[in-house]
Formats: structure tokens, sequence, C-alpha cells
């Protein structure tokens, strides 16, 4: 839940809004929130992740929406206010599903049980869906957890961002021969999603291989199975992101 309120104690404390973001963003620290939201009483409007929690455009409070703001790391404790446009838009995939038949020769009754998003990203690679969407059949689980960046600097509009030995997390990262593959995986319908949860990843993972790094949104709805391919045309751009492809299945077991 967005606490407006916290945010506006924020803004106030450090005189942001007179800030001009045109020129420059705006750099907060984790103790400068504590300070200036002390005296709440409710963990959700003091407590700085969940402050800093801002994964979907209506995640932001209201002093970012009305200013065309979203908020990026820039190390552990340390945050960015940037104006500019900082989610991409999640498209409808708008084709009939493909019905997708198990490389397993029996089903998998566990995978059944529960309802997360890693239990199903893991059902799709064990069926080999996420292998024949990425038409790779060399494609290994790799990655998962969360890890830390390196350091690295990319530009947002006209804007040049710092950053570094921030904390990462993908769903799963999956290596071939030729490429790496990076899943964000979702349970329910997006609508959008900050460029951060698929850009800090590419990057982070660009800088420990020469192989392709490819990002993927996954996600389930119902008992189809959404795929979506991001690429970054330019490296060095939080806003190249383009979608290169997507499908939906509905995964058939024999």
């Amino acid at each position: 839940m967005v606490s407006n309120e916290a945010w506006e104690a924020i803004f106030s404390k450090y005189d942001i809004d007179n800030h001009d973001f045109d020129k420059i963003p705006f750099e907060i620290t984790s103790n400068d929130i504590k300070s200036a939201t002390q005296h709440f009483k409710k963990t959700n409007q003091k407590e700085v992740r969940i402050l800093c929690k801002q994964d979907s455009r209506e995640d932001r409070p209201t002093v970012f929406k009305d200013r065309g703001l979203f908020l990026l790391p820039k190390k552990n404790g340390q945050y960015y206010i940037i104006k500019g446009e900082g989610y991409l838009d999640i498209p409808p995939i708008l084709s009939e599903p493909i019905e997708y038949h198990s490389k397993l020769d029996f089903c998998l009754d566990t995978s059944l049980i529960g309802n997360s998003e890693m239990q199903h990203l893991d059902f799709a690679y064990a069926t080999s869906l996420i292998r024949t969407f990425m038409d790779d059949d060399s494609l290994v689980l790799t990655i998962r957890g969360r890890k830390y960046t390196p350091e690295f600097s990319f530009y947002v509009n006209k804007f040049l961002i710092n950053t570094k030995s921030v904390q990462t997390e993908v769903d799963a990262g999956y290596e071939g021969r030729e490429q790496v593959v990076l899943v964000e995986a979702k349970n329910s319908t997006s609508k959008n999603t900050i460029i951060r949860q698929l850009y800090y990843p590419f990057r982070q993972w660009s800088n420990h291989t020469d192989k392709k790094v490819k990002c993927v949104f996954f996600e389930k709805q119902g008992d189809i199975y959404n795929i979506w391919e991001f690429i970054f045309l330019n490296g060095d751009n939080y806003n190249s992101y383009q979608v290169s492809r997507s499908q939906k299945y509905k995964i058939i077991c024999k």
C-alpha cells in the first residue's frame, strides 16, 4: 500500500518540491528517509524497503505521479529521484495460445501444489517450454537469488546515472552455448513494470559474460503461460528497450 503521507513528509523536510528535476535528479539516502518518517507509527510509513518499493506506476506515491518522477537505486542505501519514464508497458498478447506438449514423458504432480512465481517458472523450464520459446536446447539453470551489481553508468533521458553494488534478484537465469537468459516472473496480470527489474540484471550479467544476454518477462494467468522477450537496443540507455517477440502457451502433459 502506497504511503502518500510519508513521502509528503520526506518532500517537505528536504524541500524536494523546489528541486529542479529538469536539470538534475535528486539524491536521497535511507537515513534521510528514516529521519523524515520517524514520527510515523505504521511500518509501511517508515520502513525504507517498503517506501522505496515502487515496482509499477501505480505503486508510486502521489508526489511522484503528479511530477512524473520515479525512483532508482544508486547503491544500497542511496537512491535517485528522477524525472522521466521509468516503467515499461507489458503489451497484451492477442494471439491464441499455442498448445505446447511437455517434453517430459510423465506428468509432474508436485508442480500443481501452490501458486508461486517460482514454481510456475520451474514447471515451464522442466517441460522445456523456456528452451522452446528461446529456441535453445542448450539452456540450463545457472542463476538464482540475490547478487550485487558491479559499478556501471547509463543514461535516463539526458541524465547520466552512476550506480554500483545494488542488490538485484532474478527469478531464474539460464545459460546456453551462446546466450544467457534472465527471467522476471509474475503469477498475476501486470500492465507495467519498472524497467530496472530487467535493466539492472541485464547490465550486471553483461559484465560477466561475452555471451548475448537476453531478458524475459514471464507470467502465468490461469492455465496460460505468457512469455515476452525484451531487448535493449543500446546497452547504455535505460529507456532503449523493445519487445522482440511474445507468445502465449497452454502446457499439455503426457
